[in-house]
């Protein structure tokens, strides 16, 4: 069985609230998250699936861990609009941790979903990162494009949260899955917050096994579905994105889903 931990440690270290078990513990922290807060996710038992939630407010997040702890710091200030206003307020938390169900592990799901996404090598994945987030704000991180939010008519504040690419041409996101999967689904949610936005009318997926494919799409506020048939990949990378003529300069993508198996 996995020990698992559940720490809320202050900005200096100090130890707020602590819990200890095997497979499976929850953790109701009663106290106001501080500036500088972080919870600590640990366990003995790492390259495995676990099930986290970092927040009453917030989804499950099914993850796959290979560090031995996991760090989620608490956002504050301009951080935090681009989650559930609800998330880590007041004075009472609950918090989960414990290790996936066989049947969880075999099913076919969105593998790039993960709520609790944040930058740096955590050691948690799926994880999104990219060589540009509009002006560094959190509202354009490429978080906001796996943490399940598919809210795309609006930018800026929660739910309507995207990855900004700052008007760069070479803009590019990857998003790793920490293992290897199979998949056959890639669906990208393009932001529609028309006349303001832009949208791609062209695009390049790359996989970790070298192979490429080009898709192309259209002004909509649905979804762009794609076929993609693949096996054994531990990264995808969504790059080349080809603007449409028009006069807005600011295409951006509020989600990309990438439907399969685990490997």
């Amino acid at each position: 069985m996995a020990k698992l931990g559940i720490t809320i440690s202050g900005e200096q270290g100090a130890v707020k609230c602590k819990v200890r078990g095997e497979d499976q513990i929850l953790m109701v922290y009663e106290g106001e998250y501080q500036p500088g807060d972080r919870i600590l996710f640990k366990t003995d038992e790492t390259e495995d699936y676990y099930v986290i939630r970092v927040d009453g407010a917030m989804d499950e997040a099914y993850v796959y861990l290979t560090k031995e702890t996991v760090e989620y710091v608490i956002p504050f200030g301009e951080k935090k609009i681009s989650y559930n206003p609800a998330s880590f307020t007041g004075d009472r938390h609950y918090i989960t941790m414990r290790k996936a169900e066989a049947h969880e592990n075999g099913c076919y799901r969105n593998l790039a979903k993960n709520v609790m996404d944040q930058h740096g090598d955590t050691g948690c994945f799926p994880h999104a990162w990219a060589n540009v987030e509009t002006r560094g704000e959190a509202v354009f991180a490429a978080r906001n494009a796996i943490d399940g939010v598919v809210a795309n008519e609006s930018h800026g504040a929660w739910p309507y949260e995207s990855w900004g690419i700052n008007r760069q041409d070479d803009a590019q996101i990857t998003l790793e899955f920490g293992r290897p999967v199979d998949l056959d689904k890639v669906v990208l949610c393009t932001r529609a917050d028309f006349p303001h936005d832009n949208w791609w009318v062209q695009a390049t997926l790359t996989f970790s096994d070298g192979s490429q494919q080009v898709v192309h799409m259209e002004k909509s506020v649905k979804p762009h579905v794609f076929s993609v048939e693949k096996k054994q990949i531990t990264w995808i990378r969504l790059s080349n994105l080809i603007k449409a003529d028009d006069p807005s300069p600011f295409p951006a993508l509020t989600q990309i889903q990438v439907y399969g198996v685990n490997s």
